[in-house]
């Protein structure tokens, strides 16, 4: 079974990196789904993000990167995925996600979503974190 990995990854963290992993001893392959969403600002485009992840997992052909700006469990359909896989780092998180998870089992009762935790060493890293020091950085440089 494949499993879609949504989100919008600007950047694509070690965290991400570290669901990936644990995503494929579960299953056979993993989407990871870059989300489009126009009320959004990203501090990369989302062919950026798609590019980035997709240079990253060149050697693994289990995982497929692809873009997507519909509803999540269109998406997971459209890939051929059977499961959604989520990383949950604390309470805020698991709230948030189980509470999309409910959503989505109403919308599509045939895909089952999995919330992995966070690797203990991983749990402080968030995109909004590692954007700021990309931002910083390039404010230093100029």
């Amino acid at each position: 079974m494949l499993v879609l990995f949504p989100g919008s990854f600007d950047p694509f963290t070690d965290g991400h990196a570290n669901i990936v992993k644990r995503a494929l001893r579960l299953f056979d392959g993993v989407v990871v789904a870059v989300g489009e969403n126009s009320d959004k600002r990203y501090l990369f485009s989302s062919e950026e993000r798609v590019q980035k992840i997709a240079e990253r997992y060149a050697d693994e052909p289990r995982v497929r990167v692809v873009c997507y700006s519909d509803m999540t469990v269109d998406c997971c359909r459209r890939c051929g995925c059977g499961a959604i896989v989520r990383g949950v780092r604390n309470a805020q998180d698991w709230e948030y996600e189980s509470t999309v998870a409910a959503v989505n089992q109403r919308l599509a009762p045939d895909i089952e979503t999995v919330l992995l935790p966070a690797d203990t060493d991983l749990r402080d890293i968030s995109s909004t974190l590692e954007r700021e020091k990309l931002l910083h950085a390039s404010n230093k440089t100029n």
